[in-house]
């Protein structure tokens, strides 16, 4: 099959060790290192004849990362993975069917392992594919691009799966296709909090920016109004007891609010000096 693999990581640790571990070695992996990690770069590289990893300039977050992987992917198809997925040993296998059974897709995505396991078709045409792996069909995307660089985190798939659904490409899960996915472990668990408050900024600013975009700036409010109130709220409440942790969670989410409000770019970053 005439494909690469792409993996945005950051602060992944053993994680992605595990995850390259997955992938059958004759397919070529790019993984794009967010934290700037040169060490973990030389190590992946010595440990894996079939990786390459690239260090860019700053963090680029999950859509930026990812189109830089598959933009250097020079093979027809590009799957792109997290790196707490884990890929059973006939998942690319049963995903390469797939792409000679469907000639109109532009995107597939695997299932999770156990998950809806009464399904009996082999693959079905979906609206929507989570964001953890996706296997691109690159030539579709000449003219639609791919991820909006806007977004640092959260809400880029189902951004750009409207898309590809408005342009009149087709989005298939294939059933037969398994995945184990950990979800949230993709980093190390020391930054976790920190991690935490990133989230909790990221969803809020791209919570808005989504709706905004897709449904105008009305609809962005309505969805995102009842989150500040009580974010401010809460952030008071917190104040009050002294409960510092809860308070900066809290406080991000007003932050992230806030900035997309007024047409800020998603700027926030994780602080790591620990």
């Amino acid at each position: 099959m005439d494909l690469t693999i792409v993996i945005v990581s950051f602060k992944s640790g053993e994680i992605l060790d595990k995850c390259i571990k997955s992938i059958d070695n004759k397919y070529q992996i790019i993984v794009v290192e967010n934290s700037l990690d040169h060490s973990l770069k030389s190590k992946l590289e010595k440990s894996h004849l079939n990786v390459n990893c690239v260090i860019p300039e700053k963090n680029l977050g999950y859509g930026a990362g990812n189109n830089l992987g598959i933009k250097l992917a020079k093979s027809k198809y590009v799957l792109i993975l997290n790196p707490d997925t884990i890929l059973l040993h006939n998942t690319i296998e049963k995903l390469n069917q797939a792409t000679k059974k469907i000639k109109d897709f532009a995107i597939l995505g695997p299932k999770i392992y156990g998950e809806n396991d009464n399904e009996h078709q082999d693959y079905k045409s979906v609206e929507y594919i989570k964001g953890f792996a996706i296997l691109f069909n690159k030539e579709k995307f000449t003219k639609i691009g791919f991820f909006d660089e806007k977004y640092f985190l959260y809400f880029e798939e189902i951004d750009l799966c409207r898309k590809i659904i408005k342009s009149g490409f087709k989005i298939y899960c294939i059933n037969d296709a398994l995945i184990k996915h950990e979800g949230g472990k993709s980093h190390e668990r020391k930054y976790d909090f920190e991690m935490e408050l990133s989230r909790n900024w990221h969803w809020m600013w791209s919570t808005f920016y989504y709706h905004k975009k897709n449904f105008g700036y009305l609809t962005g409010i309505s969805k995102i109004y009842k989150n500040f109130f009580s974010s401010l709220i809460k952030v008071i409440i917190y104040f009050l007891i002294f409960n510092s942790q809860k308070k900066k969670i809290y406080f991000q989410r007003l932050s992230g609010i806030y900035n997309s409000l007024i047409g800020k770019p998603s700027w926030y970053r994780p602080n790591f000096k620990i």
